[in-house]
Protein backbone atom coordinates (compact mmCIF):
# COMPACT_ATOMS: atom_id res chain seq x y z
CA UNK A 1 0.00 0.00 0.00
CA UNK A 2 3.14 2.69 0.95
CA UNK A 3 4.72 1.66 -2.41
CA UNK A 4 1.01 2.61 -4.42
CA UNK A 5 1.06 5.85 -2.08
CA UNK A 6 4.65 6.54 -3.24
CA UNK A 7 4.36 6.05 -6.96
CA UNK A 8 1.17 8.44 -7.27
CA UNK A 9 2.66 10.68 -5.45
CA UNK A 10 5.72 10.48 -8.30
CA UNK A 11 3.36 10.53 -10.80
CA UNK A 12 1.78 13.35 -9.59
CA UNK A 13 4.86 15.44 -8.73
CA UNK A 14 6.27 14.60 -12.44
CA UNK A 15 2.54 15.68 -13.96
CA UNK A 16 3.41 19.15 -12.02
CA UNK A 17 7.45 19.73 -13.44
CA UNK A 18 6.20 18.19 -17.47
CA UNK A 19 4.55 21.89 -18.16
CA UNK A 20 7.91 23.55 -16.89
CA UNK A 21 9.92 20.94 -18.90
CA UNK A 22 8.47 21.65 -21.98
CA UNK A 23 8.03 25.39 -21.86
CA UNK A 24 11.84 25.31 -20.66
CA UNK A 25 12.57 23.79 -23.44
CA UNK A 26 10.94 25.84 -26.20
CA UNK A 27 13.58 27.86 -28.24
CA UNK A 28 12.78 31.21 -29.46
CA UNK A 29 14.42 34.68 -29.93
CA UNK A 30 16.23 36.74 -27.47
CA UNK A 31 13.87 39.22 -26.13
CA UNK A 32 15.18 42.98 -24.54
CA UNK A 33 13.35 44.27 -21.75
CA UNK A 34 10.62 46.59 -22.01
CA UNK A 35 11.15 49.90 -19.57
CA UNK A 36 8.41 49.07 -17.16
CA UNK A 37 9.15 51.90 -15.08
CA UNK A 38 6.97 53.59 -18.10
CA UNK A 39 3.84 51.38 -16.83
CA UNK A 40 2.98 53.97 -14.35
CA UNK A 41 4.51 56.86 -15.95
CA UNK A 42 1.48 58.90 -16.97
CA UNK A 43 3.28 61.50 -19.36
CA UNK A 44 4.93 57.83 -21.30
CA UNK A 45 1.06 56.22 -21.40
CA UNK A 46 -0.45 59.47 -22.55
CA UNK A 47 2.10 59.37 -25.68
CA UNK A 48 1.91 55.75 -25.95
CA UNK A 49 -1.62 56.31 -26.35
CA UNK A 50 -1.17 59.17 -29.35
CA UNK A 51 0.93 56.43 -30.92
CA UNK A 52 -1.38 53.84 -30.83
CA UNK A 53 -4.59 55.90 -31.98
CA UNK A 54 -2.16 57.49 -35.20
CA UNK A 55 -0.27 54.48 -36.46
CA UNK A 56 -1.96 51.31 -34.66
CA UNK A 57 -5.73 51.98 -34.55
CA UNK A 58 -6.09 52.49 -38.37
CA UNK A 59 -6.02 48.64 -39.29
CA UNK A 60 -6.01 47.18 -35.50
CA UNK A 61 -8.94 47.90 -33.06
CA UNK A 62 -8.75 47.53 -29.60
CA UNK A 63 -12.70 46.88 -29.36
CA UNK A 64 -12.54 45.98 -25.64
CA UNK A 65 -11.65 49.71 -24.45
CA UNK A 66 -13.56 52.50 -24.62
CA UNK A 67 -12.08 55.78 -25.57
CA UNK A 68 -13.24 56.79 -21.49
CA UNK A 69 -10.87 54.57 -20.31
CA UNK A 70 -7.97 57.33 -21.16
CA UNK A 71 -8.88 59.59 -18.37
CA UNK A 72 -7.19 56.45 -16.35
CA UNK A 73 -3.83 57.84 -17.55
CA UNK A 74 -5.29 61.54 -16.85
CA UNK A 75 -6.60 62.91 -19.79
CA UNK A 76 -10.06 64.86 -19.52
CA UNK A 77 -13.23 64.21 -22.34
CA UNK A 78 -11.87 67.75 -23.92
CA UNK A 79 -8.43 66.07 -24.08
CA UNK A 80 -9.87 63.07 -26.10
CA UNK A 81 -12.31 64.74 -27.81
CA UNK A 82 -10.25 67.52 -29.06
CA UNK A 83 -6.39 65.31 -29.80
CA UNK A 84 -7.64 61.41 -30.77
CA UNK A 85 -11.20 61.50 -31.73
CA UNK A 86 -10.76 62.06 -35.68
CA UNK A 87 -14.11 60.47 -37.29
CA UNK A 88 -16.76 61.94 -35.23
CA UNK A 89 -16.26 58.93 -32.53
CA UNK A 90 -17.68 59.56 -28.68
CA UNK A 91 -15.48 59.19 -25.87
CA UNK A 92 -17.80 56.35 -24.25
CA UNK A 93 -16.90 54.68 -27.82
CA UNK A 94 -15.09 51.42 -28.23
CA UNK A 95 -11.67 51.25 -29.84
CA UNK A 96 -13.16 50.17 -33.22
CA UNK A 97 -11.82 50.15 -37.01
CA UNK A 98 -14.07 50.50 -39.95
CA UNK A 99 -12.46 48.00 -41.99
CA UNK A 100 -14.02 44.71 -42.29
CA UNK A 101 -12.88 41.52 -42.17
CA UNK A 102 -13.67 40.65 -45.26
CA UNK A 103 -11.41 42.93 -47.00
CA UNK A 104 -8.69 42.47 -44.24
CA UNK A 105 -8.82 39.05 -45.78
CA UNK A 106 -8.33 39.95 -49.21
CA UNK A 107 -5.57 42.43 -48.42
CA UNK A 108 -3.31 40.94 -45.89
CA UNK A 109 -4.41 37.35 -46.12
CA UNK A 110 -5.48 37.53 -42.31
CA UNK A 111 -7.25 39.93 -40.22
CA UNK A 112 -5.35 42.00 -38.29
CA UNK A 113 -5.46 41.02 -34.74
CA UNK A 114 -7.79 43.23 -31.77
CA UNK A 115 -5.07 44.29 -29.76
CA UNK A 116 -7.18 44.96 -26.39
CA UNK A 117 -5.39 42.18 -24.42
CA UNK A 118 -2.47 41.45 -26.96
CA UNK A 119 -0.15 42.37 -23.88
CA UNK A 120 -1.25 39.88 -21.78
CA UNK A 121 -2.10 37.22 -24.42
CA UNK A 122 1.54 37.35 -25.60
CA UNK A 123 2.89 37.06 -21.94
CA UNK A 124 2.74 33.20 -22.81
CA UNK A 125 6.10 33.47 -24.47
CA UNK A 126 9.59 33.61 -23.62
CA UNK A 127 9.41 36.86 -20.85
CA UNK A 128 6.77 39.00 -20.99
CA UNK A 129 3.92 40.45 -22.98
CA UNK A 130 5.68 43.64 -22.74
CA UNK A 131 9.28 41.83 -23.15
CA UNK A 132 7.66 40.56 -26.69
CA UNK A 133 6.20 43.58 -27.82
CA UNK A 134 8.80 45.81 -27.09
CA UNK A 135 11.59 43.59 -28.84
CA UNK A 136 8.93 43.11 -31.94
CA UNK A 137 8.52 46.91 -32.57
CA UNK A 138 11.97 46.90 -32.83
CA UNK A 139 13.09 43.87 -34.77
CA UNK A 140 11.42 45.01 -38.34
CA UNK A 141 13.84 44.82 -40.88
CA UNK A 142 13.87 45.29 -45.02
CA UNK A 143 13.31 41.86 -46.69
CA UNK A 144 12.64 41.69 -50.35
CA UNK A 145 11.76 38.20 -50.18
CA UNK A 146 8.30 39.18 -47.92
CA UNK A 147 5.11 40.65 -49.74
CA UNK A 148 5.35 43.59 -47.99
CA UNK A 149 9.00 44.10 -48.05
CA UNK A 150 9.57 43.27 -44.26
CA UNK A 151 10.11 41.05 -41.84
CA UNK A 152 10.79 40.85 -38.20
CA UNK A 153 13.80 39.04 -35.88
CA UNK A 154 10.63 38.17 -33.55
CA UNK A 155 7.90 36.99 -35.80
CA UNK A 156 9.63 35.25 -38.69
CA UNK A 157 7.67 35.81 -42.11
CA UNK A 158 5.24 38.54 -40.58
CA UNK A 159 2.65 39.25 -42.55
CA UNK A 160 2.31 42.73 -40.99
CA UNK A 161 4.45 45.57 -42.56
CA UNK A 162 6.02 47.98 -40.82
CA UNK A 163 4.19 50.66 -39.46
CA UNK A 164 6.86 52.51 -37.75
CA UNK A 165 9.43 52.43 -40.07
CA UNK A 166 9.34 56.26 -40.80
CA UNK A 167 9.96 56.94 -37.52
CA UNK A 168 12.87 54.12 -37.00
CA UNK A 169 13.88 54.27 -40.62
CA UNK A 170 15.43 51.01 -42.47
CA UNK A 171 16.90 48.52 -40.56
CA UNK A 172 19.06 45.11 -42.32
CA UNK A 173 19.32 41.76 -40.83
CA UNK A 174 23.36 40.91 -41.20
CA UNK A 175 25.40 38.10 -39.22
CA UNK A 176 28.51 39.10 -37.48
CA UNK A 177 31.70 37.08 -38.75
CA UNK A 178 32.70 33.83 -37.71
CA UNK A 179 34.56 33.84 -34.92
CA UNK A 180 37.41 31.11 -34.36
CA UNK A 181 37.11 27.54 -32.88
CA UNK A 182 40.29 26.52 -31.48
CA UNK A 183 43.61 27.60 -32.88
CA UNK A 184 42.63 26.96 -36.71
CA UNK A 185 39.18 27.88 -36.53
CA UNK A 186 37.85 26.32 -39.27
CA UNK A 187 34.83 23.82 -39.59
CA UNK A 188 34.35 24.17 -35.46
CA UNK A 189 34.10 28.42 -35.78
CA UNK A 190 31.15 29.43 -33.91
CA UNK A 191 29.12 31.79 -35.72
CA UNK A 192 27.33 34.49 -33.62
CA UNK A 193 23.46 35.66 -33.69
CA UNK A 194 22.57 37.53 -36.52
CA UNK A 195 21.87 41.35 -35.41
CA UNK A 196 20.22 44.61 -36.97
CA UNK A 197 22.02 47.11 -38.28
CA UNK A 198 20.64 50.91 -39.13
CA UNK A 199 21.29 51.78 -42.78
CA UNK A 200 18.98 54.47 -43.26
CA UNK A 201 17.70 56.45 -39.68
CA UNK A 202 13.91 57.79 -40.01
CA UNK A 203 12.85 61.00 -38.34
CA UNK A 204 13.71 59.92 -34.80
CA UNK A 205 17.26 58.61 -33.46
CA UNK A 206 17.65 55.09 -32.64
CA UNK A 207 17.09 56.37 -28.90
CA UNK A 208 14.32 58.31 -29.44
CA UNK A 209 12.81 55.71 -31.05
CA UNK A 210 13.49 53.36 -28.62
CA UNK A 211 11.33 55.02 -25.88
CA UNK A 212 8.98 55.99 -28.35
CA UNK A 213 8.21 52.18 -28.56
CA UNK A 214 8.54 51.88 -24.53
CA UNK A 215 5.65 54.56 -24.76
CA UNK A 216 3.91 52.46 -26.96
CA UNK A 217 3.66 49.11 -24.98
CA UNK A 218 3.33 50.59 -21.83
CA UNK A 219 0.05 52.00 -23.65
CA UNK A 220 -0.53 48.41 -24.81
CA UNK A 221 0.20 46.73 -21.17
CA UNK A 222 -2.41 49.28 -19.89
CA UNK A 223 -5.51 49.15 -22.10
CA UNK A 224 -5.16 45.31 -21.49
CA UNK A 225 -6.09 45.83 -17.76
CA UNK A 226 -7.11 49.46 -17.53
CA UNK A 227 -8.09 49.09 -13.23
CA UNK A 228 -4.93 46.88 -12.72
CA UNK A 229 -3.76 49.69 -10.12
CA UNK A 230 -7.44 49.95 -8.63
CA UNK A 231 -7.03 46.07 -8.29
CA UNK A 232 -4.09 46.11 -6.96
CA UNK A 233 -4.68 48.85 -4.31
CA UNK A 234 -7.69 47.00 -3.74
CA UNK A 235 -5.90 43.79 -3.11
CA UNK A 236 -3.91 46.23 -0.37
CA UNK A 237 -6.32 47.02 1.51
CA UNK A 238 -8.32 43.81 1.69
CA UNK A 239 -4.83 41.74 2.89
CA UNK A 240 -4.92 44.58 5.65
CA UNK A 241 -7.84 44.04 6.82
CA UNK A 242 -7.61 40.08 6.78
CA UNK A 243 -4.88 41.03 8.80
CA UNK A 244 -6.66 43.29 11.60
CA UNK A 245 -9.57 40.82 11.55
CA UNK A 246 -6.45 37.62 12.21
CA UNK A 247 -5.86 39.74 15.38
CA UNK A 248 -9.08 40.31 16.27
CA UNK A 249 -10.12 36.78 16.05
CA UNK A 250 -6.60 35.82 18.20
CA UNK A 251 -7.52 38.04 20.89
CA UNK A 252 -11.26 36.70 21.21
CA UNK A 253 -10.12 33.35 20.70
CA UNK A 254 -7.59 34.58 23.90
CA UNK A 255 -10.31 35.88 25.90
CA UNK A 256 -12.93 33.46 25.42
CA UNK A 257 -10.32 30.20 26.26
CA UNK A 258 -8.83 32.29 29.31
CA UNK A 259 -10.32 30.20 31.86
CA UNK A 260 -9.42 26.40 30.07
CA UNK A 261 -6.69 24.90 31.45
Amino acid sequence: MKSQVKNLCRLFALLLVLPTMAFASEGGPKLDLAPKEKFSDRAALQHGAKLFINYCLNCHSASYVRYSNLKGIGLTDDQIKDNLLFTGEKVGDLMRIAMQRDDAQVWFGAPPPDLSVIARSRGSEAGSGADWLYSYLRGFYRDPSRPTGWNNTVFDKVGMPHILWELQGDQVLEAEPAAAGGEHGGAHAAHAAPKLKLVKQGTMTPAEYDNAVGDLVAFLVYIGEPTADTRKQLGVLVLVLLSILTLLSYLLKKEFWKDVH
